[in-house]
């Protein structure tokens, strides 16, 4: 069946079809114009545990969903699917996961890898396995992108992204990162991990095709990571938090800051979402909660005004979402997930 079949055949007022992909869409990978990998990885958190249990548990909750979009007719026709999770990826992080947090016990301890040979030991099979997944994300995109696919990855921790961003560096010239985020993830390898998810945007800026990073609602940093956005010569622009409430608080709308922030970016741009960015009401059992934060339709209307400004999201990541005795956070990332996808898609024609 092709996918105008699919299409013709498919309600999208029925109930969520299990049996189909993600959303219950009926559309396969070959048909799909978004393609989420899920990268069920958490070897480095260093907070709670729970990250790598997101993927499969937004595609469980993603059944919920209602597919009408207020902002896009027939969003769903655009076409998401999302790839199967690697058995792999998934043991390998467990397995490591658990050597981690070894190290990151005797670390609190007093403990050092200098001193501590067992110590070291780890430190480099973690820092060497997780290379390895970093290649791994890079080799998936790139086949996606090849195919002329909009990319979607799909954590895990905030540390999965950086493959994908190495591939994007392969096709364009030069893009922005938008951060949103609680955190400033500029650490240079948090605790010793080289791919730590507190390092992911320092990381980042070692691709030179990254011309800026524009983080949004950073509120829980430290000196260090403070004194490389005050020494980045404008390469990091930082909305912080704090400022962002001060100037709602004293009668800036939200609408006027999303303006200033759009204008800090160029036309290309990938969005990184780390959701304790959100409001912890919205995602209580992330991996590294953080007072204050967005509400769920404020990020959304960040991303239509890029879309609406002629600006594209070349591509873009979700994560941090853990499950916790329910399917609530799993629910809100769903929900974010469809959104934003559909939003992406639109900026790049493909509505």
């Amino acid at each position: 069946m092709s996918k105008q079949e699919k299409i013709n055949s498919f309600d999208p007022n029925g109930l969520g079809d299990a049996n189909n992909n993600i959303y219950g869409l009926p559309f396969t990978t070959d048909e799909a114009e978004v393609i989420i990998i899920p990268v069920p990885w958490e070897v480095t958190v260093s907070y709670s545990a729970g990250t790598a249990l997101g993927p499969q548990s937004i595609f469980n909750a993603s059944y919920q969903v209602d597919l009408f979009d207020p902002i896009i007719k027939d969003a769903w026709k655009i076409g998401i699917a999302m790839e199967p999770a690697s058995d792999d990826i998934a043991s390998k992080s467990e397995s490591l996961r658990r050597k981690a947090e070894k190290y990151i016990t005797l670390l609190e301890e007093g403990q050092s890898p200098e001193s501590n040979q067992n110590m070291e030991e780890i430190r480099k099979t973690v820092n060497a396995e997780c290379l390895k997944m970093n290649n791994w994300v890079k080799t998936k995109s790139l086949n996606f992108l090849d195919q002329n696919k909009i990319v979607a990855l799909l954590g895990g921790d905030h540390s999965t992204p950086l493959g994908l961003m190495q591939a994007l560096a392969e096709k364009h010239n030069s893009f922005a990162v938008l951060q949103i985020d609680a955190h400033a993830d500029l650490r240079d390898a948090y605790e010793g991990f080289e791919f730590s998810h507190a390092s992911i945007m320092f990381n980042a800026l070692k691709i030179s095709q990254i011309t800026k990073l524009v983080q949004v609602g950073i509120r829980d940093y430290c000196q260090a990571e403070y004194e490389i956005i005050q020494n980045s010569n404008n390469r990091i622009v930082t909305f912080f938090d704090r400022d962002i409430k001060n100037k709602q608080y004293n009668g800036v709308t939200w609408a006027s800051i999303c303006n200033d922030i759009i204008a800090q970016l160029p036309n290309d741009i990938y969005l990184s979402f780390d959701i304790d960015g959100l409001d912890p009401k919205l995602c209580p059992n992330t991996g590294t909660p953080v007072a204050g934060g967005f509400e769920f339709e404020q990020i959304l209307l960040l991303i239509e005004k890029i879309v609406d400004s002629g600006k594209c999201i070349i591509a873009f990541d979700i994560n941090e979402v853990a499950p916790g005795g329910d399917e609530w956070d799993a629910n809100v990332g769903a929900r974010l997930l469809y959104r934003i996808a559909n939003m992406v898609a639109k900026s790049n024609n493909r509505v």
